[in-house]
This record gives C-alpha cells, structure tokens and sequence, in this order.
C-alpha cells in the first residue's frame, strides 16, 4: 500500500513574500505560491493583527496555488511585517509606507 500524505504534509512554498516600498495612498501586493492547492488553514496578517477581505484589503487565491494580499490606499501607519501562513508554511516580508514630503 502507498503512503497516503495529506495535502498540507505534501506542499511546499514555491515562491515566498518580498519586501514592499509604496508611496502613502498607492496599494501594496503581497503573493505566495505553492506547490499545490488543498492546503487548509489559510491566514494573512499585518503586524500580527488577522487580515480579512474586505474595501481596503483585498485577499484572493488563483488555482489554489497563488495567495495574494493587496493593501489599498496604504497609510503610513500600515507600515510592518505582512506574513502569510498556510497550515504550517510561514513566509513574512516587511511594508515599508513612505510619505511625499513637500517641497516649500
């Protein structure tokens, strides 16, 4: 008989989070990638704080492989670390909200 692995045990992250600079009111994208789809337990977080979709958070998923998060209208107080974690797969970038500084 075979060895019957779940489909969490067997994923692997393909493509990890990289680091972000945006300008104050840009939106901010975040993807992940993995080996395949199935993987339960799916969360995204900013500073710790559980992301959920909604106007200013957009959370979607393409083939059940590809996770992405993006951050509309970003304020410099969104500045922090994004991690994305998928039953035990972890990956963590930082967002780095810049202000534009105005010239007198």
């Amino acid at each position: 008989p075979c060895l019957a692995l779940s489909a969490e045990e067997a994923a692997v992250m393909v493509c990890g989070l990289r680091n972000t600079d945006v300008f104050v009111g840009e939106s901010a994208t975040f993807t992940c990638e993995l080996s395949h789809p199935g993987v339960k337990n799916v969360q995204w977080w900013l500073d710790g704080t559980p992301l959920h979709n909604n106007l200013v958070t957009e959370i979607s998923e393409q083939d059940g492989r590809i996770h992405t998060l993006t951050l509309n209208d970003v304020a410099c107080h969104d500045s922090g670390t994004v991690t994305f974690r998928a039953g035990s797969l972890i990956s963590s970038a930082k967002l780095l909200v810049k202000g534009i500084s105005l010239l007198e």
